[in-house]
């Protein structure tokens, strides 16, 4: 239980880490994402989850459009990249934190 938890909360409660690690690698419709995401990483979060996520990390100048099509796709901005690392320096810390006696 307290395992699976975890995993909840790294995966689905931080989504937006998953999403900008995919965008590294360009840029990619929402569907996209949500495909690769769930290819990678072995969790498929909910389709209105993914959506409100983006239109989230949009708003928060995380990600950006890329297009004005129909199929949108969307790219990691500089402030996204900058959080990304913050957020994996956060991961590495605490990480060591446990690892210590």
């Amino acid at each position: 239980m307290a395992l699976e938890h975890l995993r909840a909360s790294l995966t689905k409660g931080n989504l937006w880490l998953h999403i900008l690690a995919e965008l590294q690698g360009g840029d990619a419709t929402p569907g996209e994402l949500r495909a690769r995401v769930l290819a990678k990483r072995r969790f498929e979060p909910a389709a209105i989850t993914f959506y409100s996520v983006i239109y989230r990390m949009s708003r928060e100048g995380l990600v950006r459009r890329s297009s004005d099509s129909y199929r949108s796709a969307y790219a990691i901005t500089p402030k996204g990249r900058e959080e990304l690392a913050k957020a994996l320096d956060l991961l590495a810390e605490v990480r060591k934190g446990l690892s210590q006696p």
